[in-house]
């Protein structure tokens, strides 16, 4: 880290340099906790009102609830660790998450060995090979080989409906994985890269065989680990409405940033910053482009005074206008939120052309209830207690072949200048599954590079 003038020019007050972070979800405010306990002064910068991102909430009768579906899955140790280190170890709880299929007009649960069994779309040899693929077993040629799928770069390049049928079966493919693809990534998903749905497979947590799988969830939604991050960091070095709009550089480094916010323009002098936000944000502050094509998502949450259905997470292969619904309380229970069944309706967007994104609020909702009693004929407007809708260009990645290629390093000194690091959607965490997790992740790697190159007390 270089030396730096240790002052803040900002209407004509000076105080002591921070390292500026920009951007206030969990990313940012990862990399500013681990900065700060490691004993660094820091200042985030988050352009909208509210941090925590897309783990934004609602509120309803009781706890509230994330405007966009979360929760967490075994393999996603760094978020746990981080919530044990923030003392809410004990307010993650495992619980199932019942899994269903929407075709032809039937609910088919899908946890259970026996219910897996009896799904009458598939063969008894197309279940054998699609069981085979999830517990990353490769038995083509008849040899079981366990090894086959360990490194994901191998698949980086190979289309995923090639991959899947010559690792299982056409029908697997067609009757199984190609409609939730079409929902996922929708005109895209003849580009998605089959290390995508390798990284998915491994992913996905633990199973209980007589349940289903084991997600997590914390005890008052997500946003209590968004709140101890802001108070761990400390609420007066997290500024809200305050957009970066320039990062300043000189000699090859970083030297400023200069934020807009409601009491005017100021810039800051700093030695070194994490852009903990989207790849376009990057590219408009210090010219650094990113290849990397992202989806956005139109995603509702309905209140209603009785159930929908009595699984979680429904997929759908019908021409239906969201791509799932999520109910959030056959997962968590409904007395939580004072006796509210919360629904979530979402579809992913590749272009935003499509109808459904240039729809106001109100068409959006009738859309789903329009859709919902396709679906569920017996389901009755009547029960509806409230509908809000939010949506987000850039939600996800699409993890089209050559990913790896495009994404963004964590340590930007040779591509932009020293000091400058990257912990937004587009780095090497969140793939091949995006995650608060990878946020996590991604906040930490930078931080442990600014701390690997100088201590604190040369700040």
């Amino acid at each position: 880290m270089r030396p730096a003038d240790h002052n803040i020019h900002s209407g004509g007050t000076e105080t002591q340099v921070m390292i500026g972070i920009v951007g206030g979800g969990i990313a940012g405010l990862a990399a500013a906790y681990r900065l700060q306990e490691a004993g660094h002064e820091v200042r985030v910068f988050e352009a909208s009102s509210s941090v925590g991102g897309l783990a934004a909430t609602y509120e309803t009768r009781g706890d509230r609830i994330e405007k966009f579906y979360h929760h967490l899955s075994k393999s996603e140790e760094t978020i746990v660790d981080l919530a044990e280190e923030l003392g809410l170890g004990n307010a993650i709880e495992w619980r199932v998450g019942k899994n269903a299929y929407y075709v032809d007009g039937v609910v088919h649960p899908m946890d259970r060995p026996w219910e897996i069994l009896a799904y009458p779309h598939l063969s008894l040899y197309d279940k054998f090979r699609l069981a085979m693929l999830t517990q990353e077993v490769d038995v083509r040629g008849g040899v079981p080989q366990f090894d086959t799928y360990d490194d994901l770069r191998e698949f980086e390049d190979v289309p995923i409906e090639e991959f899947v049928v010559g690792h299982t079966t056409r029908g697997v493919y067609e009757n199984f994985f190609e409609p939730l693809l079409e929902a996922k990534f929708g005109s895209r998903k003849d580009e998605v890269s089959a290390a995508w749905l390798l990284g998915r497979v491994k992913f996905r947590g633990e199973r209980d065989l007589l349940r289903g799988e084991l997600l997590g969830y914390f005890e008052g939604g997500f946003h209590r680990l968004v709140d101890a991050l802001v108070d761990a960091v400390g609420r007066e070095h997290v500024e809200t409405g305050a957009r970066v709009t320039d990062v300043g550089i000189a000699g090859g480094a970083v030297d400023s940033l200069t934020v807009e916010a409601a009491s005017g323009t100021a810039t800051h002098s700093i030695d070194d910053v994490v852009v903990a936000a989207m790849p376009n944000v990057l590219e408009d502050l210090t010219g650094c482009s990113c290849g990397i094509d992202f989806q956005g998502t139109v995603c509702s949450v309905l209140s209603l005074a009785e159930p929908l259905m009595d699984t979680y997470w429904l997929n759908i292969a019908d021409d239906a206008p969201f791509g799932a619904l999520i109910e959030h309380t056959n997962f968590v229970p409904a007395e939580r939120y004072g006796g509210e069944h919360l629904l979530y309706a979402v579809s992913y967007i590749q272009d935003p052309d499509k109808e459904l994104w240039r729809m106001d609020d109100d068409g959006v909702e009738e859309a789903w209830l329009a859709g919902i009693e396709d679906l569920f004929p017996e389901f009755d407007r009547g029960s509806v207690n409230w509908i809000e809708t939010a949506r987000n260009p850039r939600t996800a990645p699409v993890y089209e072949r050559g990913y790896l290629d495009m994404v963004i390093p964590y340590d930007l000194g040779s591509e932009v200048a020293t000091g400058v690091y990257y912990a937004g959607m587009a780095s090497r965490a969140q793939y091949p599954e995006r995650s608060l997790n990878g946020g996590i992740v991604a906040g930490f790697a930078c931080a442990d590079r600014i701390l690997s190159s100088t201590p604190p007390g040369l700040v």
